[in-house]
């Protein structure tokens, strides 16, 4: 009869264990600007959305599709518009590839600092380990901030690029805080 007991049991483990399946892992996926916006517009978060939308980053893709970018790809060679051009795309949106629907964004948030869909919850927010854990890219020290930077800025259209210069523009550091979000 034990035997028997004993048999059952690990029938019912083995059946048990087919319906437990593992968690999948999580997929990361672009939220876009506006939702980054709800919670970091204020003071008292410092201010990042605003500080952004009032930089060239958020009007990169725009750039694209005045006459002046048209000039420059056809001096450029580029067979078709710079709005479409992957060379243009790859710095002025960043996502395009990515997140199509949020290539108008430009130069966004979630470019610098990931995809926002499993870290955007205030309660991860919150707790910047487990944001991190989550998919936040933070930056440590302000050289691989600038390293992300010089992906697109280094000699950009012949022009060379001062960090220095330009990194306090849109540094959006949290008051009290000695580390970007």
């Amino acid at each position: 009869m034990k035997n028997v007991l004993t048999c059952a049991a690990m029938a019912a483990l083995a059946a048990g264990a087919f319906l437990v399946r593992p968690v999948p892992a999580q997929e990361y996926v672009y939220v876009g600007v506006q939702k980054c916006q709800i919670c970091h517009r204020t003071e008292r978060q410092g201010r990042q959305f605003p500080i952004w939308d009032g930089s060239r980053h958020s009007k990169s893709f725009a750039a694209l599709t005045g006459v002046a970018a048209a000039a420059k790809a056809k001096a450029a060679g580029l067979a078709a518009p710079a709005a479409e051009n992957e060379s243009c795309l790859k710095c002025h949106a960043p996502l395009y590839a990515k997140a199509p629907e949020l290539k108008a964004e430009g130069v966004t948030c979630e470019v610098c600092h990931g995809p926002g869909s499993v870290y955007k919850k205030l309660s991860l927010m919150n707790n910047r380990t487990e944001a991190a854990r989550r998919g936040l890219v933070l930056y440590d020290n302000v050289d691989k901030i600038k390293a992300l930077c010089l992906t697109c800025h280094a000699d950009a259209h012949g022009k060379p690029f001062d960090f220095d210069a330009a990194w306090p523009k849109i540094k959006h550091m949290k008051p009290g805080s000695d580390k970007t979000k």
